[in-house]
């Protein structure tokens, strides 16, 4: 993990290139954003945070596809983007040098059977094999702390795996994985639910995953005919924090801000029928997280 020092003079050196694209007005500034997978929630939405902001006169949004939340973070860190989605519980305030521009939406876990599975829990899984989220995701923390929540040690009482989602989903069609666990918005087009693929209850776990790490953890329902045909089940949803760069200048954060709260509407893929924040009563709420200054600044704007 890079240090504070070596992180603020990356973020000082950002704030340099951005004030100086700023400054010049020879063109709209370009802000990097790393998103996710193909197929799943940030991709979508990051994709749709581009379009918007390509109609603006001042600002570009160039998306980077990467395998998630602790990808992200770790890119973001380094100075190669300028802006993060992340699952809330893969931040720590403590190590992690970074601000927010705001909470966004609720990612659902899915964690996802064969349609014939005896699963009817997570701790039925002892023994069996499954892909807790690809390498550098947040699933792939939230999922080890999910199965530990259920009773079962996933070093030594599963097979784990760390593929991505289209790679996971064949396995599982193919019966070479027992489950695979998403974290993302419903409806996912990759599950087929309930046609090969079904879901597992998970709302028992919300109290003990609150309870060992964290209030990161809220209860939530994937509502019935979310996946057509399927019926209500309960899980645990986590927040998902847009984040950038300390160096990112004041004017970029407030314009990405702006997006957040007049194009609302323009920012919500299939994938997030669920629970989204995007108002600015909601967006600001980022927990242990300190917003941007310019953020902060274009939230108090909006609040008149």
């Amino acid at each position: 993990m890079i240090t504070r020092r070596g992180f603020l003079a990356l973020a000082a050196a950002g704030a340099l290139a951005a004030a100086a694209g700023c400054g010049s007005r020879s063109g709209p500034a370009v802000v990097r954003i790393a998103s996710g997978e193909y197929g799943g929630l940030y991709h979508a939405f990051a994709g749709l945070l581009a379009r918007a902001a390509a109609e603006t006169d001042d600002l570009r949004i160039e998306p980077v596809v990467t395998s998630g939340s602790r990808e992200n973070l770790d890119l973001l860190a380094r100075g190669e983007v300028d802006l993060a989605l992340t699952l809330a519980d893969s931040v720590d305030p403590m190590t992690v040098d970074a601000v927010a521009i705001g909470r966004v939406y609720e990612n659902y876990l899915q964690l996802v059977v064969r349609a014939d599975s005896p699963v009817g829990a997570a701790g039925d899984l002892r023994g069996m094999r499954v892909n807790l989220g690809a390498e550098g995701s947040g699933a792939a923390l939230t999922g080890e702390r999910l199965m530990i929540a259920a009773g079962l040690d996933p070093a030594s009482e599963l097979t784990v795996t760390h593929l991505p989602l289209d790679a996971a989903t064949e396995a599982l069609e193919a019966g070479s994985i027992d489950a695979l666990l998403w974290a993302g918005g419903v409806p996912t087009a990759a599950l087929d639910i309930p046609a090969r693929m079904r879901l597992v209850d998970l709302s028992e776990l919300v109290s003990p995953m609150r309870d060992r790490f964290g209030q990161v953890y809220d209860p939530v329902t994937i509502p019935a005919d979310a996946y057509p045909g399927g019926p209500a089940v309960g899980t645990v949803g986590v927040a998902n924090l847009l984040l950038a760069a300390e160096g990112l200048a004041d004017v970029l954060a407030a314009e990405v801000v702006d997006l957040l709260l007049y194009r609302a509407a323009d920012l919500v893929p299939p994938e997030a029928s669920g629970t989204q924040f995007l108002d600015g009563r909601s967006l600001i709420t980022t927990a242990a997280v300190p917003l941007h200054p310019g953020a902060a600044e274009a939230y108090r704007r909006w609040h008149g």
